[in-house]
């Protein structure tokens, strides 16, 4: 460059030419722009099964969409990213799923009758999503809208939000169902379970937070589709007027899933609109898979063979309350800058992985707590299958409170123990996803490994199902079904 300037400066002092070149690095780290944070969005929809949308969860199985259901913008989701075959929620219940989603941590990790006691904001015994993004930026900020319910004393404000709903509580968005008939009763409203609600709020803190130049996580957890059905007229008559499917015939369900899919596209349009995509995330997952049968039998075992008809998340066995994979297996969509568009990832994520994987896209460099058991699965969203990803332990475990059963994924093998009957059960769920062949008696070696793997995991985390705390209550069997 220093030949060059006195060919086009004629005039240009030929020995100033080094004191020019030694300006330029300078000005151009002065001028240079920031790196853009990314900005995160997490949708968390509510009882919503693996096979409830008009998504195909698994390009190799037919089955694994809804025969009746509609959601659009769930499919347009899925075109533009990574859908996740093998998405995990952390527990087949609400509020264990919550809580660990915010940590990091697995249910039986955290515990459920002494959660409240060791996550308590003074104890700070937990890193939250938000307290996470701050310690990378100052500039972060955070905010939850719509269902919360950790049931503790905790609010949104306590582990880092700017803005929350408050703690909502289990609620089922604005109307109060009756005991009696609250899995089936219909509402017919403008604001079905508070979808218009939640969503122009996240429409209007994302407005602001783009144009004051901060960077975001906004949590939508959506009501829906919990408990009673709420949906708009007109989107009711839509469902009533169509062919009823062999698996999914409820129109009032239907509606109120139409309408949570349109709130969805709500958000997916807003990103484009503010011009954001290229450095924002947004992932979609469900807290649990959908109620068995409605109205629900809860908290049975029952094999699939028994039902007189498909369950509602067939073809994958159980629901919401039990460890099977209809359970617990749920839709699990991310897009973002680097994700390969209507692509499928088969290798298992689960909810308690969100924690560390926005700490690694957000460039944090500082250490992670010791007692997190989420793994980043960046690899995942950049290379899918050929993703580099080992796992913090190699096993998936979760555990139910209710009526106390627990599981651990090991590869393809899954087994399930239950407590109180004093049986275990095992699947090879790449050859039988519907959990139908029992391998125990067949397999008996590999039934005692993942056994003992996942006895160590609980002894390792002093779980509540080996530990009972003393002197503390515990909660009424209703308290741990009527999620």
């Amino acid at each position: 460059m220093s030949r060059l300037l006195p060919k086009i400066f004629p005039n240009y002092p030929a020995g100033l030419s080094a004191i020019a070149l030694s300006i330029v690095p300078s000005f151009a780290a002065i001028s240079a722009p920031p790196v853009q944070k990314p900005n995160f969005i997490f949708i968390l929809c509510d009882d919503l099964g693996w096979t409830s949308t008009s998504q195909r969860m698994d390009n190799r199985m037919t089955n694994s969409s809804s025969d009746y259901y509609e959601t659009p913008n769930m499919e347009r989701l899925a075109s533009q990213g990574v859908r996740f075959s093998n998405g995990y929620a952390p527990c087949a219940l609400c509020c264990p799923t919550r809580r660990s989603i915010q940590f990091g941590q697995t249910p039986a990790r955290q515990g459920d009758l002494l959660f409240k006691e060791n996550y308590h904001p003074d104890f700070k015994k937990g890193l939250a999503i938000p307290q996470m993004l701050k310690s990378v930026s100052s500039d972060y900020r955070a905010a939850h809208y719509g269902k919360w319910d950790l049931r503790s004393d905790i609010f949104p404000e306590d582990i880092g939000y700017d803005e929350s709903d408050g703690d909502t509580g289990n609620n089922n968005g604005d109307m109060n169902s009756s005991k009696e008939t609250k899995w089936t009763d219909l509402f017919l409203n403008n604001d079905p379970k508070r979808m218009g609600t939640i969503t122009n709020r996240a429409v209007n803190f994302m407005e602001r937070q783009v144009k004051t130049g901060h960077p975001f996580y906004l949590q939508v957890s959506h009501y829906a589709t919990h408990v009673d059905f709420q949906t708009r007229e007109e989107t009711y008559q839509k469902y009533l007027q169509k062919k009823k499917g062999e698996i999914h015939n409820n129109p009032g369900f239907a509606g109120m899933l139409d309408n949570l899919d349109g709130s969805i596209g709500t958000l997916l349009d807003k990103i484009n609109e503010l011009g954001i995509a290229d450095h924002t995330y947004l992932i979609l997952m469900t807290d649990n898979g959908g109620v068995e049968a409605i109205p629900p039998v809860n908290n049975k075992f029952d094999h699939p063979s028994v039902f007189k008809t498909p369950s509602n998340n067939f073809p994958l066995r159980g629901g919401k309350w039990t460890l099977y994979e209809g359970g617990i297996r749920v839709p699990f969509m991310v897009i973002g800058p680097g994700i390969k568009p209507g692509s499928q990832c088969d290798i298992p994520v689960t909810g308690w992985d969100i924690l560390p994987t926005l700490s690694d896209l957000a460039g944090n460099k500082n250490p992670l707590p010791s007692n997190l058991d989420g793994t980043s699965f960046r690899p995942l969203l950049e290379n899918g299958n050929k993703g580099q990803f080992v796992r913090n332990g190699e096993e998936l475990v979760f555990h139910y409170f209710g009526k106390p059963h627990s599981a651990i994924r090991a590869g393809d093998f899954k087994l399930i123990k239950f407590w109180n009957l004093k049986k275990i059960e095992l699947y090879n769920l790449k050859d039988d996803p519907g959990e139908l062949n029992d391998l125990t008696e067949s397999k008996p070696d590999k039934a005692k490994e993942l056994e003992a793997k996942l006895l160590a995991y609980l002894e390792k985390v002093h779980a509540e199902i080996l530990y009972p705390p003393k002197n503390i209550k515990a909660k009424s069997k209703k308290k741990n079904s009527d999620d």
